[in-house]
């Protein structure tokens, strides 16, 4: 047998730990053989490993000691290995086992001289995979064969961070009396005390704090005070309250924020919890009556009802008994309190919006929503599901024959033109750090955008409304903004293939669609664009195969680009032309009854048909007009 097919097999003895399978497959093999064989990578379910890796993997230690004490394999080999969803590049052996948990591989692998300290593509360690498991047998064994404590991932994430936002109590315990550091800091500026206290783990809280652990803010201001109030962990709050750093006005604003949190929270939500923590807060500012701690309030937000937040203990006390004051209020004081810069300050207020739709209230839900959306523009945060939302909402309430009003779309569809924009520049940059995912999101508000502009074409609008509409699909029909396929919005608009959200949006858009091809060619459209593969619109829509039942659309689309330009005798790449890829005898018959070819259009064909010679003999302009003839 070849060594390329004995290799899978080799591999497949020792990944189900067959010892003496593995022994008989390399029985009478020469040395050179044996090497090959077991330094071979085979790729299998997402993992790309050798024998060694696979068996630390799953936990064979007859296999790994084998291939270790009687083949001498190389204990430092690396490969990619899937760890709880996580794609693990450069990881050994012992990374293996010790983030599977295999005590007696990983004694046996160190045994053998495996490098404790070696570290992933990501700088994790061997320590790190069982911290994040939390086997304190095995991070134990591991700091008393010198596996450094300190080393930090890519991301200067420790392993002392991990084990406290796991929860691994006697983990945390046991790296902090061996002297990790508490107050080490990762990339945003969190401590090990900023992910337990977000994650709501009090014994390790607790455990912090004994060790010193301090009060500071990370990269977005927050306290593990502030982080645990903003979470909805009360336990954890009160005892931080205690905190030797924590003074009176950080007291009273994690009590506030602690009660504003519960309000709009969809997993703890509570208004009890809501009125007693922002009594509790109340109550500290007047404590003494010489000197009241009055808050700095926020000016009126049209989104939270133009309210004003409370200021004194009576004001509180009126609401007491209105559910919606106290949303508005817990909106309001998280606002406040975190900024509107803070990424987490939009969710709640998204929430609230969301419950404010199912229960029909669609002119607060969309105040809320665009309050947000604003937030997250404003925060150049990627806004691609809250332009959806609307698409969806706007989509519901035509369905359900309640008024849109043209405002909210001109105002969402001038928001997608911005985030299109900035899409634009994601696409374009060479230095982008997650080039997939900005092309995915460019494309996603494309796709929204048509949707938006399909709810227009169904909404009422005055003689003044409908022009302030048209500016802003005029402004991104100018960006010129294209798919990965080179497709144009107006491509998308006349292609059956366009995909359409199925959540309500499908209700009400779909594609294509003859007024959202007029509005576009309208704003200004390039009817004779061509994507990728040289096709026009009109190349696109003579292909819709409902030419019977969708006759109406059809006919209109075809109408609307040959009287606005487009060329009925242009070619794509392969040179066929619109009635070349017709794939109805109706779309057929429609192209030739429209088809009024001009002198220029002849004349270029005829150039193209005979090979006459043209380049640089015509202006440049021409040159093109022949050249898609």
């Amino acid at each position: 047998m070849a060594l390329d097919g004995l290799a899978g097999y080799v591999y497949k003895a020792a990944a189900e730990g067959r010892v003496l399978t593995l022994a008989a497959l390399l029985l009478n093999r020469t040395e050179p053989e044996i090497r090959t064989l077991l330094s071979t990578v085979t790729q299998h379910g997402g993992q790309r490993s050798t024998p060694l890796i696979i068996a630390a993997r799953n936990g064979h230690s007859k296999v790994v000691r084998l291939l270790l004490e009687h083949y001498k394999v190389d204990v430092q080999q690396t490969g990619t290995v899937r760890f709880d969803g996580y794609i693990i590049d450069g990881a050994t052996a012992l990374w293996c086992a010790a983030g599977a948990g295999h005590y007696e591989v990983v004694k046996l692998l160190v045994s053998h001289g495996a490098n404790v300290n070696h570290t992933t593509v990501t700088n994790s360690t061997p320590l790190r995979a069982a911290c994040f498991d939390g086997r304190l047998d095995i991070v134990r064994f591991l700091v008393e064969n010198n596996a450094n404590i300190s080393i930090a991932n890519k991301y200067d994430n420790t392993c002392l961070m991990i084990a406290a936002y796991k929860g691994h109590t006697d983990v945390v315990r046991y790296l902090l009396e061996q002297h990790a550091d508490p107050n080490a800091r990762a990339h945003c500026g969190a401590t090990a005390l900023h992910f337990a206290a977000e994650a709501g783990h009090l014994d390790i809280v607790r455990e912090l704090v004994k060790w010193k652990a301090a009060m500071v803010v990370n990269g977005h201001g927050m306290t593990p005070l502030k982080v645990a109030a903003e979470s909805c962990k009360a336990e954890v709050v009160e005892l931080l309250l205690a905190h030797s750093d924590c003074d009176t006005k950080s007291r009273i604003e994690a009590l506030e924020l602690l009660g504003a949190s519960f309000a709009n929270d969809r997993e703890n939500y509570n208004l009890t919890k809501t009125y007693q923590y922002l009594y509790l807060a109340m109550l500290e500012r007047f404590r003494d009556p010489s000197n009241i701690l009055h808050k700095e309030v926020l000016p009126p937000i049209e989104a939270y009802g133009m309210r004003t937040e409370c200021r004194t203990p009576q004001e509180l006390g009126a609401i007491i008994h209105n559910t919606d004051a106290l949303h508005m209020e817990g909106l309001i004081v998280r606002e406040r309190i975190l900024g509107s810069d803070n990424i987490d300050v939009s969710h709640p207020i998204i929430y609230r919006g969301a419950v404010y739709a199912d229960n029909m209230q669609f002119e607060q839900c969309i105040k809320l929503w665009l309050h947000a959306l604003q937030l997250r523009q404003k925060g150049n945060r990627n806004t691609h599901k809250d332009l959806l939302r609307f698409a969806q909402v706007f989509s519901q309430m035509i369905h359900l024959n309640e008024p849109v009003k043209s405002w909210d779309v001109e105002h969402v569809l001038e928001c997608s033109v911005l985030e299109i924009e900035r899409g634009i520049s994601r696409v374009q940059n060479p230095q982008e750090p997650d080039a997939h995912s900005a092309l995915e999101n460019h494309e996603c508000n494309l796709y929204t955008f048509l949707y938006l502009v399909c709810i227009s074409t169904k909404t009422r609008c005055s003689e003044e409304e409908q022009p302030r509409i048209n500016k802003q699909i005029y402004r991104l029909v100018h960006l010129d903004p294209r798919t990965r396929d080179g497709c144009t919005l107006l491509h998308l608009a006349v292609d059956s293939g366009t995909p359409v959200d199925d959540f309500h949006t499908n209700d009400v858009c779909s594609f294509p669609s003859a007024p959202v091809a007029k509005l576009l060619i309208d704003c200004g459209a390039n009817v004779n664009a061509v994507d990728q593969m040289g096709n026009s619109p009109l190349h696109v829509i003579v292909q819709y195969n409902r030419p019977i039942s969708d006759f109406l659309t059809l006919h209109a689309i075809i109408i609307s680009l040959v009287e606005a330009g487009a060329h009925p005798d242009m070619t794509n790449k392969e040179k066929k032309t619109p009635l070349d890829r017709s794939t109805t005898g109706v779309s057929e018959i429609l192209l030739k009854t429209q088809m009024k070819l001009s002198l220029k259009c002849l004349a270029a064909r005829a150039v193209r048909l005979h090979n006459i010679k043209y380049q640089n003999q015509i202006p440049r302009t021409l040159e093109e007009f022949v050249e898609f003839h």
